[in-house]
Parts: structure tokens; sequence; C-alpha cells
């Protein structure tokens, strides 16, 4: 407990705070998604809160016992729920599918909120902080957050354009592949689905993650190469001594060194974005067309690997 005897916000905070979501959100769904459709708002409504409940309790649980959000299954879900009664109330379409879009982006942003709090208790608790702190900071953390990813969105969007292909995005070609049938009156492939929850069944009993198998599935031949490199410097890492306990601490070590060039990735993106934006384009159109720039890339990422290899063995 902290100062003042809690160690929890008072539930009625959280309450009110729930209804007053719930409210704002209702008329962006009636006022900006739904063009003034009450009944479409409504229905959008109450089936998003009820997913969002049911499914931040499941992310909680999973990231507190597994340390994984299973957020994308999650939000695949919402959407083939959110098209099917949406098309079931009358809506259809372009605008059935943006609507589709954005209360799977709502639930998606819940799922997502959930599991990075409970991550936060975690190390709160292990660092000795009580919630009511940590709670109390998380609006404002979520305020700044939210608005960053905002900026970001629309950063990208005007730098390189979401419709260009230059952007990337194997998961929102498989949302769109999910909804689109839905919304245009083609019934979705429920056999298909039903022969991929088998599939992942089989996987689970071969002790293969069918999570993993299900991304290579879907996942561009040019991201899936270097997940498959990566797997192949984990085993090689965590296999060089009869130390079980060695072998592990080298891989954990290997996650974070991994998980931080993967932020420094995503952010230096994020200032190449900004360049382009203001102006300044590096184009190397001759230079990319050389073979050499190919083997250069070959040469920083053999090193690169060297030196993923050399630092978690430290």
């Amino acid at each position: 407990e902290d100062g003042s005897g809690n160690a929890d916000i008072p539930f009625k905070v959280i309450a009110v705070g729930t209804v007053f979501t719930i409210i704002v959100t209702f008329l962006f769904f009636w006022l900006g998604v739904m063009d003034g459709n009450m009944l479409f708002a409504l229905v959008a409504i109450v089936l998003v809160s009820v997913i969002a409940f049911l499914f931040t309790t499941v992310a909680a649980n999973a990231i507190a016992i597994v340390g994984s959000n299973p957020v994308s299954g999650m939000t695949l879900m919402t959407l083939i729920l959110a098209s099917v009664v949406m098309v079931g109330v009358g809506l259809s379409g372009t605008s059935g599918m943006v609507a589709a879009l954005v209360m799977g982006g709502v639930v998606c942003t819940a799922l997502s909120m959930a599991g990075a709090f409970i991550t936060d208790l975690k190390v709160g608790y292990w660092l000795g902080t009580t919630p009511r702190k940590q709670e109390s900071w998380k609006f404002l953390g979520t305020l700044v957050s939210a608005a960053t990813v905002g900026g970001v969105m629309m950063l990208l969007n005007e730098a390189y354009g979401f419709d260009t292909g230059k952007l990337s995005a194997p998961q929102a070609n498989a949302m769109a592949a999910v909804i689109e049938p839905l919304m245009n009156g083609i019934s979705a492939p429920w056999i298909l689905y039903a022969i991929g929850a088998g599939i992942a069944v089989v996987l689970t009993w071969c002790r293969v993650p069918a999570l993993a198998f299900a991304l290579g599935m879907f996942i561009p031949l040019e991201l899936n190469t270097p997940l498959l490199v990566g797997g192949a410097i984990n085993w090689f890492v965590t296999t060089r001594t009869a130390d079980d306990k060695a072998n592990k601490e080298r891989g954990e070590k290997g996650n974070l060194i991994a998980s931080g060039f993967i932020a420094g990735g995503a952010l230096m993106g994020v200032v190449s974005a900004l360049l382009r934006f203001g102006g300044v384009d590096f184009a190397y159109d001759t230079w990319w067309a050389n073979p050499l720039s190919e083997i250069l890339s070959l040469g920083a990422y053999a090193l690169l690997i060297v030196y993923f290899i050399r630092a978690t063995k430290k």
C-alpha cells in the first residue's frame, strides 16, 4: 500500500471511466463511422463492448501466465464476428468493411493495452511499486502513445502511402481477405477455417507452435527468410554448452538484443519517413541496381549475425 492506504485506484473511478469510454466510442461510431445510423452504431458498440470485455481477460491471462498475447488471432476473430453481425443488420460493402475494421481496431487496442499493462504490473511488483501509482501514470502514457502512433501513421501515409505497396502489411492483408468476402455478399470459407483449426490441433499435438506455423504461411518470403535465419541463430547459441542454465540465459540475452534491434529499426524507419516528408529523399536507384549493393548487404548481414553470436555468449 502507498501513503494513502490504498494500493489500487478505486473501482468507482474505473467504472465511470469505462462508461465514459463506451459513450465516446459510441458517438464516434454513430457520427463518424455509421453516418448517423443509430441501429448500426448501437449494434457495433454492444458487440465491441462484449468482445473487448471477454477478450481482454484472455489477453491479460495469457500475458500473466505464458508471456505472449495472441492479439492477431483475437482481432481476426473480432473482424469475422463484426462482419457477420453487421451484414446481418444490413451494413455491407465498402462502408461495412470500414466499420468492421474500426471495430476490430477498437478491440485490438483494448487487447494490446490490457496485455501491456499486465506486463507493467508484473515489473512493478518486482520493483516494489503499487498498482495505484502505475495506473495513475498509465493515463498519461496512453495519451502520449495514442498521439504518437496516430502521428506516425499519418506521417507514413504522407511519406510512402499505404496503398502504394511500399509498406509491407501482411497482417492487414490477411484481415482484408477475411472481411472482404463477408461484406461483398460472398460466404466466408468456413471449411478452410475449420481445416486451419484442425491443423492447429495436430501441430499442437506434435509440439509444433501453431501460431508460428500459421504466421509463416502468410508472411511474405522476404520477411520469412530472416525469421528462419534468426531461429537458426537462436538454436545455435542455446546449444553450445551442456549447461541448460547457461543456454537459457544466452537465449534470453539474445531475445533482449534482438528486441533492441527491432525497436531501433522501427525508430529509424520513422526517421527515414520524417526525412522524406521534409523533402530529403536519398535516391540511390543506380546503386540499388548494381549487384555489388547486394553483396555489401549480405556482408553487413553476416557481420550482424557474428555480432549476435559473440554478444550472447558473454
